[in-house]
């Protein structure tokens, strides 16, 4: 193992040597404001960007073929496209099947470090190289401005008190990779009027915590996502930006913010994503066939659909919804498939009748609330539908599952018009 020849740590090594990254990270635990991620874009090469999510075994298996393909890999990462420790069982599989098979790969792994603690002694054992934290923010209330909530444990945090139990996470979980003789790159994703003029103040703090390297990574414009309005910076902007923060820490030059599948050279043409790589590997008598996750371990024949605003809770209206989250189960936990367009309103009952349709795959629905005709209809095609409160990652699976969710169930109106889980003596 060669630690030198790393090429995003590495600017030397990257005309030698490339990298793969494995999507078996589809869950994230904080919601960027700039982040909108897509599951199967083929035009965009950018972070939170994959064309398939693989499980541990099915990634071994393309690894295999990757190595026969490329002579030149010198890293095998994760880096979603959620976040790898919102996925720690997925992930540290991986690892350690990596691990096992190729002894002398370099293993390195992107993060938001909001999780990172508890793994630090396994990413060690593992003999995880390289980890990559990004950190946009010193300052929880630039932080707020970044970020709309953060997931710790199963408590839903909102911006600023979010920002701030973020950035205590990370430089905890900095120090203790230090500690542990672990390579860290800082990125910073650069937002043009909200954190552009702190990543000085990040360079600062990051230089004095023994961070090894810092990715000023201009902003990616990402239709969908909050602050999508936000111009991409300019090179000459980027550059002053970097002169300021040289003077704290180095500066990584040669980012080509990859894709949650990337694989190959960093300037690799064939670059392409991960369904395209599968069919390059795979010859007529071996062809691969990887699903987005494994069949349905619970024994059910279908997904799970959900209604909600920001994909972490129950809390939307059928009627309002513009997407629905589907979701499947593996190793016992929620796991998002993608996110399906659901038909414009009006139409009546042709309108709920599409919506038969799109979740023609899908065996239940968890929504906040739904009318009486859509009731009807998507219960004729064989829908089961609850209508429930609460956190996705603790409903679905129980759905799943078929363990009770009374407890979560919306309670029906009572004759004050109001729905509530009172004793029936009143209100008070």
């Amino acid at each position: 193992m060669n630690i030198e020849n790393h090429p995003c740590f590495n600017p030397g090594a990257c005309r030698s040597y490339g990298r793969v990254h494995l999507p078996v990270a589809p869950r994230c635990n904080i919601q960027c404001n700039f982040c909108n991620r897509q599951f199967d874009c083929v035009n965009e090469s950018r972070p939170g960007v994959t064309s398939g999510i693989l499980t541990p075994f099915q990634a071994i298996d393309y690894l295999k073929k990757v190595f026969v393909k490329k002579g030149n890999i010198s890293v095998v990462g994760i880096a979603g496209p959620g976040d790898p420790f919102a996925n720690p069982d997925e992930t540290l599989k991986t690892l350690e099947m990596v691990r096992y098979q190729y002894p002398d790969v370099l293993l390195c792994v992107a993060t938001n470090g909001l999780n990172l603690m508890p793994y630090l002694d396994d990413i060690k054992s593992i003999d995880v190289s390289h980890i990559s934290v990004t950190v946009n923010a010193v300052d929880p209330e630039i932080g707020a401005k970044v970020y709309s909530w953060v997931r710790f444990g199963k408590k839903l945090i909102g911006p600023e008190r979010g920002a701030a139990l973020l950035l205590e996470q990370q430089i905890e979980a900095i120090k203790g990779l230090k500690e542990r003789g672990i390579i860290v790159k800082v990125n910073t994703i650069v937002l043009p009027g909200i954190n552009d003029h702190h990543v000085e103040d990040i360079a600062s703090t990051m230089g004095r915590l023994g961070v090894d390297i810092l990715n000023c990574m201009p902003y990616y414009p990402n239709k969908g996502s909050n602050l999508s309005h936000l111009p991409e910076p300019s090179k000459e902007e980027i550059n002053a930006i970097r002169k300021e923060a040289v003077k704290h820490i180095a500066q990584m030059l040669h980012c080509k913010r990859c894709r949650a599948d990337a694989v190959g050279l960093l300037d690799d043409p064939d670059d392409i994503g991960l369904m395209n790589q599968l069919r390059a590997c795979a010859s007529q008598e071996d062809e691969i066939r990887i699903t987005p996750l494994e069949k349905p371990q619970s024994g059910r024949k279908g997904y799970v659909a959900v209604t909600s605003r920001e994909g972490v809770l129950v809390n939307q209206h059928l009627g309002e919804a513009t997407h629905l989250y589907i979701y499947d189960i593996y190793n016992g936990n929620a796991m998002l498939v993608e996110k399906r367009k659901a038909p414009a309103p009006g139409g009546r009952e042709l309108r709920w009748m599409q919506m038969a349709e799109v979740l023609s795959d899908c065996t239940t629905l968890l929504v906040n609330g739904i009318g009486e005709s859509p009731k009807k209809i998507l219960s004729k095609g064989g829908i089961e539908i609850f209508e429930v409160n609460g956190l996705i990652d603790d409903i679905v699976p129980r759905v799943a599952s078929g363990s009770s969710i009374n407890h979560l169930l919306k309670r029906a109106k009572t004759e004050c018009k109001m729905s509530c889980s009172g004793t029936g003596s009143g209100c008070m």
